[in-house]
């Protein structure tokens, strides 16, 4: 008897033992979770509040650029102190574990000086909500009244694509958001030109690209080239984010958005005469980016002031 009531005595003795370990363990994580987090701002200290709502990620445009300079004139210019860039994607890569290494200028979380007088959508200044990559091509030769446009090189079409897909997730950057640097200035642009791949990145889910159904459904039996009106069409491109005159009238501005749109979506036709098939592909972007401003109809399209 004495022995049992001995060993019950140890029992609870280590029973009230590990009921002090898991009230004491359990009043230190307490603890710690209320805890706050102080930052030291020198004269004062800022508590942080976690998990507010009322706030989202500064970047919201991903704006792509060629240098037309060489490499070292690249990196020269773009750390000169008059224009700069989040990233510089140079003609050859070196590799790191199999890994392209590309410039990092300027620090994400600061403001890179790269698209200048600009505006998408409702947007302007786009330098205040964008990341820019600028990449090392001569953007074309002259030839006559003729431009050559010059060719991206294999490391930079690959480096391109990992470097885009990485950003855009981690800011959750919407397709139609990103874009070239004469999507957004039009009149002063004409970067990164016809050849850059908007068609191969689309099918990687980077960036915005028409559905083929849709645009076959808009060209509603038209020949390609058929004219269009112009109003309409400037009303469609100021729809899908393009800065544009909607004067009505193919003036040298107007020509100048239609290009830049037709570099990004119908490269192989970029002489900035709208047509029908320009039409039914910027239609179609409207339809499945931009629905919250149009609805997909097969009624005339109407004039809007919006």
């Amino acid at each position: 008897l004495h022995s049992t009531s001995r060993r019950q005595r140890q029992m609870c003795i280590r029973d009230s033992r590990y009921s002090l370990f898991l009230l004491v363990t359990l009043g230190l994580l307490s603890g710690c979770v209320q805890q706050p987090q102080l930052i030291d701002r020198g004269d004062y200290f800022a508590q942080v509040v976690p998990n507010n709502p009322g706030q989202d990620n500064r970047v919201k445009f991903l704006v792509m650029h060629y240098t037309a300079v060489d490499d070292k004139e690249s990196l020269k210019t773009l750390t000169s102190g008059n224009v700069s860039s989040h990233y510089l994607i140079p003609t050859k890569p070196n590799y790191v574990d199999g890994k392209p290494v590309v410039f990092a200028l300027v620090s994400e979380d600061k403001r890179a000086w790269h698209a200048g007088l600009s505006q998408w959508g409702n947007s302007a200044g786009l330098n205040d909500g964008s990341i820019g990559i600028e990449i090392v091509n001569y953007g074309y030769n002259e030839q006559g009244t003729l431009r050559e446009w010059l060719p991206y090189t294999a490391e930079q079409l690959s480096t391109i694509t990992v470097m885009m897909k990485d950003i855009i997730q981690r800011y959750g950057i919407e397709p139609q958001n990103v874009v070239g640097h004469s999507d957004i200035a039009p009149q002063r642009k004409v970067d990164p030109g016809p050849l850059f791949p908007w068609a191969e990145l689309a099918k990687q889910g980077i960036g915005a690209w028409p559905d083929d159904e849709t645009v076959t459904f808009y060209l509603a039996g038209r020949a390609a080239s058929e004219p269009v009106d112009i109003a309409n069409f400037q009303t469609l491109l100021a729809k899908y984010g393009y800065q544009t005159p909607t004067t009505g009238i193919l003036d040298p501005e107007t020509q100048k958005v239609v290009s830049a749109f037709q570099m990004h979506f119908r490269p192989s036709d970029i002489k900035g005469i709208p047509d029908a098939q320009s039409e039914a592909i910027l239609m179609a972007l409207i339809d499945k980016y931009r629905t919250k401003w149009i609805q997909p109809s097969t009624e005339p399209i109407k004039h809007s002031d919006n």
